[in-house]
């Protein structure tokens, strides 16, 4: 298993070089090598996922992480100045492995669903196999500088997948997604430059998250909590910990840095929705629980309330925009809005299964929001439309369609049996178990739940329910059941669904030792 991080991180970069070198008129040739580079990634994943040590038990976080591979990798002597070191750092833990599997799943995904692209195809899959290897790459960089490379190059292709590739208002909703991401990104520019400032491995300063996170835990190591100086009235650590949270937060989404996330989805062409909401949305989430929770943990205890309410706000105001909505897409990329509202609170909850809630509630929501995505996809490619009141009774002519939609909107509910009730309620006992913020926060994100019913339960009895109808009599001849590409990703989906909704164990058994000592380290800074 050497160097596996390394493959699976960099072999879709490697394929996406090959490709400059083929003529641009073989599209099929992209697609399919695009195919087998995802594939093999995934089966990379696998593999590592077979190898990984469940019960590790380990004393600090050097020794939490498997799969290590580290070497040197910018050395820059600055004279008087002092020298910058970066290491080529890679590592999976019980919080990334998981990530690191749904992101192969998904973007295999991805793949399968932009089968069909065949304008300008070239550029289309070299950019997705670059978004491929930057998305992996957040999730198992362990050098803070690799970790934002990776973080920042996933702009660049989002920003021209929407932009050429996207619908009527493509311009203004990935020039917005650029220029919102890119704020959070300074913010977390900042708090990284800092970091290395005051962090020492050895004779040099360091960008690496374990001496980060280790470090925290020891007397007068990062941005000292004990140090006097004061900065618009807050301690180096507080304003750290909130540049985090706002940079972050913008990337998750959470309210009232979501905007972004609605026009983005909308203009984007399907595949692209499928890999932001499955899996963008989720580095926003992962970055705050390895940097913002696992660097400055005395600073989450003092701002859980903080977090904790933008967390329902998201949920509540989120839920609410859903349910106004009249174009399905738009209605499920606001349902996003709100299930990543879920995780906040989850995190805030500073418990065990609040950690554990919010990790599986990310892996959950990574593979129904996908769903939801294909299927607001499947109305789209028939009729050029997505508003609901356009149609009625679809159940009677497109039944394996509705068993699909019932499946993930039931899923996205928070049905038991499905994994998004899992999530859920791992989350709320969390929210009620704890100790940092008051009973209310559980109950208003309680009902989060059952706006959630209001708008997908109205989805479907006006679109599914009722006599048969469509607005253009021009649509009628496509409105066809569900292809064989069509079937081929959603039914992968619903069984991972369904199996994670009644054996949740499957993937808590990889995060449980590591939560366990996530947990651990955190209470050293309870009063």
């Amino acid at each position: 298993m050497q160097n596996i991080l390394t493959y699976i991180f960099l072999f879709p970069l490697l394929i996406a070089m090959v490709m400059l070198f083929i003529p641009s008129e073989r599209w099929r040739v992209f697609r399919r090598l695009s195919f087998a580079a995802i594939s093999i990634q995934l089966i990379l994943s696998v593999l590592l996922a077979f190898s990984f040590d469940k019960e590790l038990n380990a004393e600090n976080w050097a020794g939490m992480f498997q799969f290590v591979e580290q070497v040197n990798w910018i050395n820059l002597d600055l004279g008087s100045v002092g020298s910058i070191q970066i290491q080529y750092f890679l590592g999976v833990d019980g919080i990334s492995m998981p990530l690191l599997m749904l992101s192969s799943f998904v973007l295999l995904i991805g793949v399968i669903s932009s089968w069909n692209i065949q304008e300008k195809a070239k550029g289309y899959f070299i950019l997705y196999l670059i978004l491929s290897s930057s998305i992996v790459g957040c999730f198992i960089a362990l050098d803070f500088f690799l970790f934002y490379l990776c973080f920042e190059f996933m702009l660049l292709p989002m920003f021209f997948l929407i932009g050429i590739w996207g619908g009527a208002r493509r311009s203004y909703a990935s020039i917005k997604f650029f220029l919102y991401t890119l704020l959070g990104s300074l913010f977390i520019l900042v708090v990284m430059i800092g970091l290395y400032l005051s962090v020492v491995d050895g004779d040099v300063n360091t960008f690496s998250l374990v001496k980060m996170m280790d470090g925290a835990y020891e007397s007068g190591s990062i941005l000292d909590p004990s140090s006097p100086e004061l900065i618009f009235g807050y301690s180096a650590r507080v304003l750290a910990f909130i540049f985090l949270i706002i940079g972050f937060g913008i990337k998750l989404p959470a309210v009232p840095v979501h905007t972004w996330l609605p026009d983005a989805h909308v203009e984007a062409p399907t595949p692209i929705s499928v890999v932001l909401a499955g899996l963008l949305l989720k580095v926003g989430a992962y970055g705050l629980l390895r940097i913002a929770y696992g660097i400055f943990p005395d600073i989450a205890i003092d701002y859980a309330g903080f977090v904790a309410v933008v967390g329902v706000l998201s949920i509540i105001y989120g839920g609410m925009n859903a349910l106004a909505q009249r174009d399905l897409k738009r209605m499920v990329a606001y349902s996003s809005v709100s299930h990543m509202g879920f995780v906040l609170v989850g995190l805030a909850s500073l418990t065990s299964i609040g950690f554990s809630g919010s990790l599986f509630h990310m892996v959950s929501h990574g593979l129904i929001s996908p769903a939801l995505f294909l299927i607001a996809g499947v109305i789209y490619d028939r009729t050029g439309n997505r508003q609901m009141e356009n149609f009625s009774g679809l159940a009677s002519k497109m039944p394996v369609y509705t068993f699909f939609m019932a499946i993930f909107f039931f899923a996205g509910l928070g049905l038991p049996g499905l994994s998004g009730f899992v999530g859920e309620l791992m989350v709320l006992m969390g929210a009620f178990g704890s100790s940092q913020f008051s009973l209310w926060i559980g109950i208003l994100a309680t009902s989060g739940i059952a706006i959630s019913a209001a708008y997908f339960l109205w989805t479907i009895q006006r679109m599914f329910y009722g006599k048969y109808f469509v607005r253009e009599s021009t649509w009628e001849p496509n409105m066809l059941d569900l292809t064989a590409r069509e079937k081929l990703m959603l039914i992968p989906l619903t069984v991972l669904v369904i199996v994670l909704g009644v054996y949740p164990r499957l993937m808590l058994d990889y995060s449980n030792e590591t939560i366990e000592f996530f947990i651990q380290q955190i209470s050293r800074f309870y009063p």
